[in-house]
């Protein structure tokens, strides 16, 4: 996973984008994802090519953004400063400033986003820390993955991120294990189970009692998990 030094972003006026740079692609690729903008781009590509690709697809990028803020449900945060955010649970108090856009770091019990001001700003706080999230999920669940997975004694094809509206994780048929980001919002060992569940579903791709045999092998208080997963599962915090 890349560190947050690693991480470049342009200002696109009104919205921030993450530039992904690969040597597997010949051209340019613009992406909104719940409202986060991203461009792929071949490994060099200079940062006044992309700004040029960004203004060039500005409306259509700002149409998607709005699209994409519609079909989201409305959240009761407001993403100001002192609002708490859950982090496997914990919760941390946001703090807010003004700058050019950094990426958001948890520092001394904080997470501390910096952000122009503008109309557009609650909507880019929260992008930015649903990246953050993302980018935890994708370092937190593949270590609990390459920890779990020779204790339930299977090798998974692969790890992913993606949003689920209504689940925390999938198994698909080929073996690649897929979690919904959302779940860092919970507590560790809410993590620790919808990991070994999924883990799990590669050796019974089902809820029999062979299966839940299984995850009482690996976890044996998973009842009290799966009750509290299902008793949380509409408190989503974005």
């Amino acid at each position: 996973m890349a560190n947050d030094s690693a991480i470049e972003y342009r200002d696109g006026n009104g919205f921030i984008a993450e530039v992904i740079r690969t040597n597997r692609r010949k051209s340019a690729d613009i992406r909104v994802e719940e409202g986060a903008v991203s461009i792929v781009v071949p490994t060099n590509t200079s940062g006044e090519k992309i700004d040029q690709l960004l203004v060039a697809k500005r409306q259509w990028i700002k149409e998607k953004i709005a699209l994409q803020r519609e079909l989201n449900p409305a959240s009761t945060k407001q993403y100001v400063s002192g609002e708490a955010f859950p982090y496997l649970g914990r919760n941390y108090r946001l703090k807010v400033e003004t700058g050019s856009f950094a990426p958001v770091k948890l520092l001394n019990g904080r997470l501390v986003a910096t952000l122009p001001k503008g109309d557009e700003r609650p909507y880019m706080i929260r992008n930015a820390l649903v990246r953050w999230y993302k980018r935890q999920a994708e370092q937190k669940l593949q270590e609990k993955v390459k920890r779990f997975a020779p204790i339930v004694g299977v090798e998974p094809a692969g790890v992913g991120i993606r949003t689920f509206k209504s689940r925390w994780g999938s198994c698909t048929a080929r073996g690649k294990l897929e979690f919904n980001w959302q779940i860092m919002t919970a507590p560790n060992r809410m993590v620790d189970y919808v990991v070994i569940h999924e883990l799990c579903h590669l050796i019974r791709h089902d809820h029999s009692p062979e299966f839940w045999r299984e995850m009482a092998r690996v976890m044996p208080e998973y009842q009290q998990c799966r009750e509290w997963l299902r008793e949380h599962a509409a408190q989503r915090v974005f």
